[in-house]
C-alpha cells in the first residue's frame, strides 16, 4: 500500500491559489496618496494597497476552486482553508475528477488530516484503498508536522509562507492593469482590475469600500478557470481540535502501509 500525493498535494493547492495573485501585484512604491476612494486611485496604486492589506494580514480565509481539461484525481480542484501566521489551519481538500476529499486541521506542530472513502480509494491502488477507506473511515489520521506523509500541511497552513512567496515574486510592470467599472462581489463593492498575458485574462476584485482587501481573484484561459475567494481578514482560526475518540495516530496508518 502507498499513498500516491497525500504529501503534496497541500503545497500545490495552496500555490495555486496564490499564483493568481503575484502578476498582477507589483512591488509596493510607498505612493502615499491623498485622495479618499479607493476607486478613485489608480490601477496599480489600488493593486499595490491591495497587497499591503494581504501581506499585513495576520489571518484569512481562502477558497479555491479549479476547473481544467488535464486535471486528475491526484490534483487539487478546490481548496476551503482558514490559516494564520503562526501556522494553525482548518478547512478541506477537494481533488479533481472523483478523486476525494480530505479534511485538515493544524493547530501548532499537530496536525489532523481526515480523508473520505473516494481519496483512500484513489490514493492507495487495489482493494487495500477499500480496506483503508473502512479501517481509517470518518476519523482522523493524527501526527506532527514532522511526520513525512502530514509535512505538507506545515506549508500550506503557514499563512506567512504564502506571503513571503506573494512579496518576492512581485512584478514591477505596471502597464498590463487595467481598471474596470464598479461591481459587486458576494454582496461587496469592488473595483476590478484586469491583465493579460500568455493567453490568459487574469482579475482582481478589490473592496472600493472600507480597507482596500483582495476579494477574489480569477484565472481563465489555455483550458483553466481558476477563482480564488479571501474573506475574514484577521479572523482567528478556530481552536477547537479533533478529540481523541475520533482520531488514529499516523503510526497506525504507517503499519498498514508496511503490511502491504
Amino acid at each position: 500500500m502507498s499513498l500516491k500525493s497525500a504529501r503534496a498535494a497541500t503545497g500545490v493547492c495552496a500555490a495555486a491559489a496564490l499564483a493568481l495573485l503575484v502578476p498582477a501585484c507589483s512591488s509596493d512604491n510607498g505612493n502615499d496618496d491623498k485622495k479618499d476612494k479607493t476607486s478613485d486611485l489608480s490601477a496599480q496604486e489600488i493593486s499595490d494597497k491591495a497587497k499591503k492589506e494581504l501581506l499585513d494580514a495576520t489571518s484569512v480565509h481562502i477558497t479555491l476552486e479549479e476547473k481544467g481539461t488535464d486535471a486528475d484525481k491526484d490534483d487539487p480542484a478546490a481548496m476551503d482553508l482558514t490559516l494564520d501566521r503562526d501556522g494553525n489551519c482548518t478547512g478541506k481538500l477537494t481533488f479533481a475528477a472523483g478523486g476525494g476529499t480530505a479534511d485538515l486541521v493544524k493547530r501548532g506542530d499537530k496536525v489532523w488530516m481526515k480523508p473520505d472513502s473516494a481519496f483512500w480509494r484513489n490514493q492507495v491502488p487495489g482493494g487495500d484503498g477499500a480496506a483503508a477507506a473502512e479501517l481509517f473511515k470518518n476519523r482522523y489520521i493524527h501526527g506532527s508536522t514532522s511526520d513525512p506523509l502530514l509535512k505538507g500541511l506545515s506549508e500550506v497552513c503557514d499563512l506567512k509562507k504564502l506571503q513571503d512567496s506573494v512579496d518576492e515574486d512581485s512584478d514591477d510592470d505596471t502597464d498590463k492593469l487595467k481598471k474596470g467599472d464598479a461591481t459587486t462581489v458576494d454582496g461587496t463593492k469592488v473595483v476590478p482590475l484586469t491583465s493579460a498575458e500568455d493567453g490568459k485574462e487574469k482579475t482582481l476584485y478589490v473592496a472600493s469600500e472600507g480597507k482596500p482587501y483582495l476579494i477574489r481573484a480569477t484565472e481563465k484561459g489555455d483550458g483553466e478557470d481558476k477563482t480564488t475567494t479571501l474573506s475574514d481578514y484577521g479572523q482567528p482560526v478556530p481552536t477547537e481540535t479533533p478529540s481523541a475518540a475520533d482520531s488514529v495516530d499516523i503510526g497506525k496508518l504507517q503499519e498498514q502501509l508496511q503490511k502491504t
